[in-house]
């Protein structure tokens, strides 16, 4: 049965962070979730649930979203991605597995990058490198440049199909659970957000990624078309892809058969090296 989430605030250089820990027994390094723009970290509980209860697991709301406190000054993802180590240092973690979706999934990558001992593996879900990408719709981008969807619950339904895609266009039931979800910290920490990935992109450094990284896709996603996640997989060394059938959150509509893709993942370890004996020396005779 799974742990309740323990909840706690907590206060790094002045910046009030909203925490949420599963607590967990398994063998298996905690699982931090970088979660989308704009999404506070309640968006992700169906995908959790969805996980062996026995992983532990790590979610917050960044800075402007949820819980946290709104900075007077934006970040960058450098600056987000030291943040999240710092707040792993406050809650006594050592080594994670990092799963960033969408937006969060760039913040996964730099936390990858800059703190390579920090995370263990890699889980990246319908995300992209930034800038080099080939984006979606130019309606579909507008309607995600602003943060009407989390202000105006019911322009978030309406608007849901279209920008998210897959079950949400044949289930209007799942918007409404979506929006009931959602606590806005007001337009200014989406803004934030926005600028946190301005001219932003992995694409220089994506090869110097070791560790072994798992890359999720829906095949019908209209935020980030798929090309761009195979260009993740392909950049990346030591990654693999698997495609979804369904649209942009699919880790929440399709939480049971994604769940197990992602455990199976992080729960191989890399084969140990065999130890071969020194061969016998022939004597001549």
């Amino acid at each position: 049965m799974s742990r309740p989430f323990v909840f706690r605030t907590i206060d790094i250089d002045g910046q009030t962070i909203r925490t949420a820990v599963r607590p967990g027994d398994s063998a298996i390094a905690p699982l931090l979730i970088f979660n989308g723009i704009g999404a506070n970290l309640e968006l992700v509980m169906p995908f959790v649930r969805a996980l062996d209860p026995e992983l532990e697991v790590i979610a917050f709301d960044v800075p402007g979203v949820g819980g946290s406190s709104t900075p007077s000054t934006p970040f960058r993802f450098p600056g987000l991605a030291k943040l999240a180590a710092r707040m792993l240092d406050y809650l006594d973690y050592g080594q994670v597995n990092a799963i960033g979706v969408s937006w969060g999934g760039a913040l996964a990558q730099q936390f990858a990058h800059d703190y390579p001992e920090r995370c263990k593996k890699l889980v990246l879900a319908a995300t992209s490198a930034g800038a080099v990408m080939i984006p979606g719709k130019p309606k579909v981008l507008m309607r995600m440049a602003s943060p009407r969807r989390y202000v105006q619950p019911s322009y978030g339904v309406r608007i849901a199909p279209h920008i998210y895609g897959g079950a949400f266009r044949r289930d209007p039931d799942l918007a409404m659970a979506h929006a009931s979800k959602v606590r806005s910290s007001g337009k200014v920490g989406y803004y934030w957000q926005l600028f946190a990935g301005l001219g932003w992109t992995s694409i220089h450094w994506l090869h110097k990624i070791r560790q072994p990284t798992l890359v999720l896709a829906g095949d019908d996603d209209p935020i980030i078309p798929l090309i761009n996640m195979r260009m993740l997989a392909w950049r990346i060394p030591n990654s693999e892809l698997h495609v979804i059938d369904d649209g942009h959150l699919f880790l929440v509509t399709r939480a049971e058969a994604v769940a197990p893709i992602i455990m199976k993942f992080l729960a191989v370890e890399k084969q140990r090296a065999i130890m071969h004996p020194e061969p016998a020396v022939t004597r001549a005779h």
